[in-house]
């Protein structure tokens, strides 16, 4: 069928199965957007292109699909870039569809002429930039392919305006084929039986599960060889869910923040089997002395990974839906029970480290608890509950004191850490899982970075309880200035001026503040009970700290635990 190269390209998507599109129009993409307005295809107009972007990566983190967003040329592309990187890091699946200036244009510095393949080049899995319009097809497949296999991770296409003029006549590919791409699935059976072997030796063992298994959804995989071997489970941040917190197994999340038994137990396991991890420095912190007593076996799906941070004894790749059934039933042939029996005395070292040292709110502060705030969501939710947060101390409170129970059910930007994040990426799962409760936990920092969204979620009458942990403060630099640099708070204090009820009402969100103890639980239970959007405000300490901490280059095992700074 002949048609314009704008027509081909929601002819694409919809061959892709795509649901929504996340964008913001401009000149350079006007052809496109009346492609949009002519077949009706489902779009979310974001009030900027940086809210379109995480709305897309909350959309794929929510329900394991490939987000999509659109922008203009130029400061359009640039304003995706915090988003795409973003992606990057956590490997999430996306594809970003940028206009670009004229073909004949293009390297003159025309006007809103920007080199996003260029710019985007380190943080994409890929990036195309089509000048003839008979490559969309083509270029399309391709991109949505090598999002969404092997790690998944996000693509740009940036199609020049005259492209979005011109016709073809439209086939779609029925396949892709790739030189130098090939996605493993499967790996080599034997580096299990090797893996096995060690097991079988090992008198502590430890699982430390990441990212990978959310992103592979083989949570339940994991939970049945945990179940049956009964050997203890510590987290990264992106891995919480995969295993219910409130399980007797789970230790909790390891690292600069982690509980007192995953750290202990990293310290004294001796074998360590991290899976669809990447060892980031935040969970390592000084690598030499990671886990120092520990043969440590590393399963990912990329072989750039291993030995990237930590030097692995052994290494599985391939994709985790190949090696976790696979482990599950060579380990089970050679008899789980004797694992249990000799595995007793470590079992119960850590259930000690468990009950003797819980996560604690700072004993001294006095007003709300953050905790209490996170807990009482969690018992009000009963964990079922899509959970996503910015960056900052309530994050790290958040993935803390909250009781996730499923696979996908925490979205936060991990890797890069990017503060705004939160509110558009929970208008992307909200969009696309209507029946679910989503509730965001953001600072007074955070939420100010991407505000303007709260329009969007307000016009597309998406339910979000939005709870703004308000301590005046940047709360996690406050808290390094106060330990690490002799309390000189350099422009740490958001001066407390700004009225966060207001704020929401004036875009269309029922506004609630909370500055008492005793009414937290009948405003958070309110709030979650209304129709329709709603913003919490939580007026918090300025001086609560996320505890317990491991000081930059210390051990895991030299972790604050409490105490005033």
């Amino acid at each position: 069928m002949r048609m314009l190269g704008a027509e081909a390209v929601i002819e694409c998507l919809k061959a892709e199965e795509v649901e929504i599109v996340f964008g913001y129009p401009g000149g350079a993409v006007l052809t496109l957007y009346d492609a949009l307005f002519k077949t009706n295809f489902p779009h979310v107009l974001t009030r900027h292109e940086q809210g379109a972007v995480h709305a897309a990566d909350g959309y794929a983190r929510a329900t394991g699909k490939t987000g999509v967003c659109f922008a203009t040329s130029g400061p359009g592309g640039t304003n995706l870039v915090t988003g795409i990187a973003t992606a990057y890091m956590d490997s999430i699946p996306l594809v970003a569809i940028t206009g670009q200036v004229g073909v004949s244009l293009i390297g003159k510095d025309s006007f809103q002429e920007a080199d996003i393949c260029g710019i985007t080049t380190p943080i994409t899995k890929h990036n195309y930039l089509v000048k003839k319009v008979q490559d969309l097809p083509r270029v399309i497949k391709e991109a949505f392919y090598i999002a969404r296999t092997g790690r998944p991770g996000p693509v740009v296409i940036d199609i020049s305006k005259d492209v979005f003029n011109d016709t073809l006549d439209f086939e779609y590919p029925d396949s892709v084929e790739l030189r130098g791409y090939k996605p493993i699935f499967s790996g080599d059976a034997s580096k299990i039986d090797l893996v096995v072997t060690e097991l079988e030796k090992a008198k502590k063992p430890l699982l430390f599960i990441g990212g990978g298994v959310n992103i592979s959804g083989t949570s339940e995989e994991l939970r049945k060889f945990v179940e049956s071997t009964g050997i203890p489970v510590i987290t990264s941040l992106m891995g919480l869910g995969c295993i219910p917190c409130d399980s007797a197994q789970h230790l909790g999340m390891v690292g600069m923040h982690g509980t007192y038994a995953a750290n202990m137990a990293t310290m004294e396991c001796d074998l360590l089997l991290g899976v669809g991890v990447r060892f980031d420095d935040r969970v390592t912190s000084l690598v030499k002395n990671f886990a120092p007593k520990a043969k440590i076996v590393h399963f990912d799906i990329d072989p750039a990974e291993v030995n990237k941070n930590v030097r692995s004894d052994f290494r599985v790749i391939g994709d985790l839906r190949w090696s976790l059934p696979l482990l599950a039933e060579k380990a089970s042939m050679q008899g789980l029970q004797k694992w249990q029996q000799e595995t007793g005395e470590w079992n119960k070292l850590v259930q000690e480290w468990k009950k003797e040292k819980p996560p604690a709110s700072e004993l001294e502060a006095a007003g709300i608890k953050p905790q209490a705030v996170i807990e009482k969501v969690s018992e009000l939710t009963k964990g079922d509950a899509i959970i996503v947060t910015d960056v900052g101390q309530h994050q790290m409170w958040t993935a803390q004191s909250y009781t996730f129970k499923k696979q996908r059910s925490f979205l936060t930007s991990g890797g890069l850490g990017t503060m705004g994040y939160g509110l558009p990426a929970a208008i992307g799962a909200q969009i696309t899982l209507p029946e679910k409760t989503v509730v965001l936990f953001t600072g007074d920092g955070s939420i100010m970075m991407n505000c303007q969204e709260l329009a969007t979620m307000a016009d597309n009458g998406l339910p979000v309880k939005i709870i703004v942990m308000n301590n005046q403060v940047l709360g996690m630099v406050n808290q390094w200035q106060r330990m690490f640099y002799g309390k000189r708070y350099s422009h740490s204090s958001t001066k407390g001026c700004t009225d966060f009820v207001k704020l929401a009402e004036a875009m269309g969100v029922t506004g609630l503040c909370v500055t008492e103890p005793e009414k937290l639980d009948a405003i958070l239970e309110k709030a979650l009970k209304m129709e329709g959007p709603v913003l919490v405000e939580v007026l918090l300490p300025a001086t609560e700290d996320v505890l317990p901490m491991v000081p930059p280059g210390g051990r895991l095992d030299q972790m604050v635990l409490g105490g005033v700074f």
